[in-house]
């Protein structure tokens, strides 16, 4: 290939580069154009090998023609990025003020923060308090005072997870939020009407019904001439007034270390109504948590004088109440943040 017709080459491959670039109407397009044109397979290349053949004399006019093409692409694809806005961005859309806004979507509370709200509501228009406590606690608290001493087996109930502080099995996320009623005793004489909600820990293998983390609200009364019979009238009132006055209760005989007589407590099943089903086992009836009379031991735990007074403990799981309440299938649903679900509450 001659000078001339190295230079000719050049010529005919700028005005049609010039055509290419004009045309490109998205910085993508912009790209390629810059590839077929300055790239490694572009004309380019092509001249730079043929320069070898030339005479020593031609070789820096050749040079010179190349650096010229070259240049030249160069400032039309400067020009048409700029052009397309933003340093080689999508166009730039005008603003259309005639489309309707775009709304800001408005949170709302968790529906786990939703039903603890609607439960201490309840028992606010019984005439009970609402206490809070820590949720990483002393052994003393989560076991002791609450009539489980070192090596009580019924502290098998409760897979705790230790925290390293102090000595070894001292301090344990708490397992279930009791120790906020030991609280309430050591700071108070009776009488004493209290419920406790919050978070609680355990070594928990993630099914559909169990979580490592979840929570819980429990409830205390503790006055001169307190009942079995006042504990089963005051669930019942519960269930009446947080589920419908079409669900009842019934209390069933369990064991629980810091109350005797213990028992668990159960509603009308919401899929049957009583009727028998799948889900409540055909029995009709739901269990949603424990409850007994106050065990005289937790009493002298807390100083109180248990010839005096007498009391009753109830507690439940807040993610059982909405899953029974609002059909939910599996625990998990309740911490995976997923917004189709929780916008749905």
């Amino acid at each position: 290939m001659t000078l001339d017709e190295l230079t000719a080459l050049l010529d005919a491959e700028q005005a049609r580069a010039k055509g290419e670039i004009d045309g490109a109407d998205t910085a993508a397009a912009l790209d390629e154009a810059e590839r077929a044109f300055l790239g490694k397979r572009s004309v380019v290349a092509t001249v730079n090998q043929s320069i070898k053949g030339l005479s020593p004399d031609e070789r820096p006019k050749a040079g010179q023609a190349v650096s010229a093409y070259k240049s030249a692409v160069t400032d039309l694809i400067e020009a048409r990025r700029a052009a397309l806005g933003d340093g080689g961005g999508e166009p730039v859309d005008r603003l259309d003020l005639t489309l309707p806004g775009r709304g800001v979507g408005r949170g709302h509370l968790h529906l786990i923060t939703q039903v603890a709200q609607e439960l201490e509501e309840v028992f606010l228009g019984l005439g009970y308090e609402v206490a809070e406590g820590p949720e990483v606690e002393t052994d003393f608290y989560n076991f002791e005072a609450l009539n489980m001493p070192p090596a009580h087996p019924a502290r098998s109930m409760w897979d705790t997870l230790y925290v390293k502080l102090g000595r070894p099995e001292e301090v344990v996320l708490r397992t279930h939020t009791s120790p906020v009623q030991i609280r309430v005793m050591e700071s108070r004489q009776p009488p004493v009407y209290t419920v406790m909600p919050g978070r609680c820990y355990r070594r928990d293998t993630l099914d559909a019904r169990h979580s490592p983390v979840f929570h819980q609200i429990e409830g205390l009364v503790v006055d001169r001439g307190i009942t079995f019979g006042d504990l089963a009238g005051t669930i019942d009132a519960f269930t009446r007034a947080y589920f419908g006055p079409g669900h009842t209760s019934r209390l069933r005989p369990s064991y629980f270390p810091f109350t005797e007589p213990s028992a668990e407590f159960e509603v009308t099943c919401f899929v049957c109504d009583g009727a028998g089903c799948s889900v409540c086992s055909r029995t009709g009836w739901l269990e949603l948590g424990g409850c007994g009379m106050v065990d005289p031991n937790v009493f002298r735990a807390v100083g109180y004088d248990s010839e005096t007074y007498t009391g009753f403990a109830f507690g439940f799981g807040l993610e059982r109440m909405a899953m029974v309440r609002y059909g939910v299938e599996h625990i998990k649903s309740f911490f995976e943040n997923d917004v189709r679900f929780l916008k749905q509450f």
